[in-house]
C-alpha cells in the first residue's frame, strides 16, 4: 500500500517538475518572440508624427531603454509576481483584463467540450462496435461533414435558424454569470458552444473509433466474451477504459484549443471573451496584451498537459511505475 502511494507521489513530482521547466521555457520563448518582432514598438505605437523625446520617454516607461538581459530578468520577476504589464489600449493591468474576459471563454469552452464528448465518444464507440456497417459508415460520413464545416458558417446558420427564425436563443452578447449570479445567462453560449463543439467532435469520434477498434481485436476482449460477459460490460468496462488514453489526449487538448482558440466563433456571436480580445489587441497593436495572452495560453497548454499525464496514471496504473 505505502509502496504504491510512494510511486504515485514520485510520478506526480516528476511530472510537476517537468511542468515547471516547461513554463520557464514558455516564458523565455515568449520574451524572445516579442523581441524578434521587426520595428521599434514605441515608434509604432506613437505613430510617424512622434518626436524623438516622446519615443524615448515611452521607452523609459516600459524599460525598453535597458539592455536585453536586464529586460529579460525584469520580465521573469514580473511573471512570478503575476504582473504581465499594463495594456496600452485599456490602461489596466494585462492579467486583470484577461481575467475579466476569461469567464466567457472558459464557460464557452466547457459547454463546447460537453458537446464534443457527448457526441464524439458515443459516435466513435458505436462505429467501432459495428465496423463497416451502415451505422459505421453513416457516423463516419457525419464526422467527415463536421470536420469539413467551418465553425463560423455553422454558427451563422444556427443564428439564422434558432435566433432569427425560431427565437429560441439569443443571437449575440453575453452577461457575466459570476457578476450577476444568474445562471440563465449561459443560454447566450448554447449556439456558439454547439457550433464550436460539433466541428471538434469529429476528431474525437474518429480517434475513439480507431482506438476502440484496436482494443476490440485484443485477445483479452475475446477471452472476456468467451467467459459469457455481456457486451455492454465488455465494451464499457474493459474496452473503453483501455482505449481511453488516446481519447483523453485528444479531449484534453481539444479543451485547451476551445478555450484559447475560439477567435472566430467569439467574434461571430459578439462574445466578450479572450478570442475577441486577441483581435482587438492585434488591431490596436497592444503589444503588452498580445504578449500576455500568448503567455497565458501557452501556460494553459502546459497545465492541461500535466493534468492529462495524471489522468494517464489513473486510467493505466502501469504508467505510474515507469
Amino acid at each position: 500500500m505505502y509502496e504504491k502511494v510512494g510511486r504515485m507521489l514520485s510520478y506526480i513530482l516528476r511530472r510537476a517538475a517537468g511542468m515547471v521547466v516547461s513554463v520557464l521555457l514558455v516564458v523565455t520563448i515568449t520574451f524572445i518572440f516579442m523581441q524578434l518582432i521587426p520595428g521599434d514598438p514605441a515608434s509604432v505605437l506613437l505613430g510617424p508624427n512622434a518626436t524623438p523625446e516622446q519615443i524615448e520617454a515611452l521607452k523609459r516607461t516600459w524599460g525598453l531603454d535597458k539592455p536585453i538581459l536586464v529586460q529579460f530578468c525584469k520580465y521573469f520577476a514580473n511573471f512570478f509576481r503575476g504582473n504581465l504589464g499594463e495594456s496600452i489600449f485599456f490602461r489596466q493591468p494585462v492579467l486583470r483584463i484577461i481575467g475579466q474576459r476569461a469567464e466567457t471563454s472558459v464557460f464557452l469552452g466547457i459547454m463546447a467540450l460537453i458537446v464534443v464528448v457527448g457526441l464524439g465518444i458515443p459516435a466513435g464507440v458505436i462505429a467501432a462496435v459495428r465496423p463497416n456497417s451502415w451505422v459505421d459508415n453513416s457516423l463516419l460520413l457525419l464526422a467527415l461533414t463536421g470536420a469539413s464545416i467551418p465553425s463560423f458558417w455553422l454558427g451563422l446558420m444556427l443564428m439564422v435558424v434558432f435566433a432569427g427564425k425560431l427565437h429560441l436563443f439569443p443571437s449575440s452578447g453575453y452577461t457575466s454569470v459570476i457578476a450577476t449570479g444568474n445562471i440563465a445567462n449561459l443560454k447566450n453560449l448554447i449556439l456558439p458552444a454547439f457550433a464550436l463543439g460539433f466541428v471538434n467532435a469529429a476528431l474525437v469520434a474518429r480517434t475513439a473509433r480507431s482506438s476502440m477498434l484496436d482494443v476490440l481485436r485484443a485477445d483479452y476482449i475475446t477471452t472476456a466474451r468467451a467467459k459469457g460477459l455481456r457486451d455492454s460490460v465488455v465494451i464499457l468496462k474493459h474496452a473503453l477504459r483501455n482505449a481511453a488514453i488516446p481519447i483523453t489526449t485528444v479531449v484534453s487538448f481539444t479543451f485547451a484549443s476551445l478555450v484559447s482558440g475560439a477567435v472566430v466563433t467569439e467574434n461571430v456571436f459578439a462574445l466578450p471573451g479572450v478570442g475577441s480580445l486577441i483581435v482587438q489587441s492585434v488591431l490596436k497593436r497592444d503589444y503588452p496584451m498580445i504578449q500576455g495572452i500568448m503567455l497565458v495560453v501557452a501556460v494553459l497548454y502546459v497545465v492541461i498537459n500535466f493534468v492529462t499525464d495524471l489522468a494517464y496514471a489513473f486510467l493505466d496504473p502501469r504508467i505510474r511505475y515507469r
